[in-house]
């Protein structure tokens, strides 16, 4: 079984996810960690059993075939270059970049170098939203032709340590959240053709209320509610709501409607979740689970809400697509046009104008059951 080796930059909280759940994983093996706080990265290299180098030496590594970039989002297209200049395959946190000029400069080097990069979000590889996938292929519901996404809360503040790079050029629950969204209505409807926006701020300072920093005020320069609609090349017309100043509602996370029923899709920042379907009638009813491994529950550190967590699937998904000399499903054309969207909203937000997209893509392969058990280690 071959095996590449990988290497991470940016020991921040989504790193224990991925160094915890990587050993389940065939043809990737985490050998050494690196952040800009080198006592960080050796808290963490110890707490996991890896090496920790600085960033220089882990770029300059032999032993590395892949490096996962997990810094904070205005860094990504610095260190992603970075990691392909070094000769390196890629895999990036979301969201991808901040631009689509970084975005297509990216696509370019790694195009010119002959390497791969992948990106998050690898949650619509789960269970829940491959069979949603599947129920859309099949015609379950007939042709979508709408449908609703809603993303909201009351703020980052609340329980991020260091929450102000949310609420600054840059970040805002679209940069942040839609790649969720926006990323899984892709892989179910394909891509998206033009958009609309309005965009506002409900406040110009916010408080932390989470340790260790509560009682200090941050500045917001950035929207903080926006309302998109998605025109889709498909013809389907979604409506995307997300915010950071709502503090409650009763919106579903995503529903699609179709010419024979519905389909009400679990949160898109999960693997798992209930998904029901509507028949022509009206009818409800929960559909019954398949049996795919990416959908089962798995994940207790957080106690109270256990759950089906598979984060590094689209890395492990990408290792195995380089060894196989085929398309990984977390890939670059995909990433490439999420941003395009993204911005696009943000774009028609600040001058209420619509905007066309200027890219496109291929929705990624279908995981089905077997295709996700074939990325497992057999006693995973």
């Amino acid at each position: 079984m071959t095996t590449m080796n990988v290497g991470l930059i940016g020991c921040g909280n989504i790193s224990t996810a991925y160094l915890t759940l990587a050993p389940t994983y065939k043809n990737i093996r985490f050998v050494a960690i690196s952040d800009m706080n080198e006592d960080v990265a050796l808290a963490k290299a110890k707490e996991f059993g890896l090496k920790a180098r600085t960033v220089s030496d882990l770029l300059a590594s032999d032993d590395i075939d892949i490096i996962v970039n997990l810094t904070i989002p205005d860094a990504h297209y610095d260190v992603t270059k970075r990691i392909l200049d070094a000769g390196k395959h890629a895999y990036t946190e979301k969201p991808l970049v901040l631009t689509l000029k970084q975005a297509k400069s990216l696509a370019d080097l790694s195009a010119a170098k002959g390497l791969r990069i992948g990106s998050a979000p690898d949650t619509f590889l789960g269970g829940a939203h491959q069979q949603a996938r599947q129920i859309i292929d099949d015609g379950g519901i007939g042709t979508v032709t709408s449908g609703t996404a809603h993303f909201m809360g009351p703020g980052m503040e609340m329980w991020h340590p260091n929450p102000d790079f949310f609420f600054k050029p840059g970040g805002g629950p679209v940069l942040d959240m839609g790649p969720y969204y926006i990323t899984n209505l892709v892989q179910l409807l394909g891509p998206v053709k033009r958009v609309a926006a309005i965009s506002s701020a409900a406040q110009t300072s916010r408080t932390i209320t989470s340790q260790p920093r509560a009682g200090e005020s941050i500045p917001v320069e950035v929207a903080t509610t926006i309302h998109a609609l998605l025109s889709f090349e498909s013809g389907a017309t979604i409506t995307l709501n997300v915010s950071w100043d709502v503090k409650k509602h009763r919106h579903a996370n995503m529903e699609l409607y179709g010419a024979e029923g519905a389909l009400f899709v679990p949160d898109p920042n999960h693997f798992g979740g209930v998904l029901e379907q509507a028949d022509a009638a009206g009818n409800v009813t929960e559909v019954p689970v398949w049996d795919h491994p990416f959908g089962k529950i798995n994940w207790e550190l957080d106690g109270k809400n256990p759950r089906a967590n598979y984060r590094t699937a689209g890395l492990a998904d990408m290792a195995a697509g380089i060894i196989d000399n085929r398309p990984h499903r977390c890939g670059l054309e995909l990433a490439v046009h999420v941003t395009d969207v993204m911005t696009s909203i943000l774009k028609s937000g600040e001058t209420g104008q619509f905007v066309d997209m200027t890219t496109t893509c291929e929705r990624p392969a279908a995981l089905g059951p077997d295709a996700a058990r074939a990325l497992l280690k057999e006693d995973a």
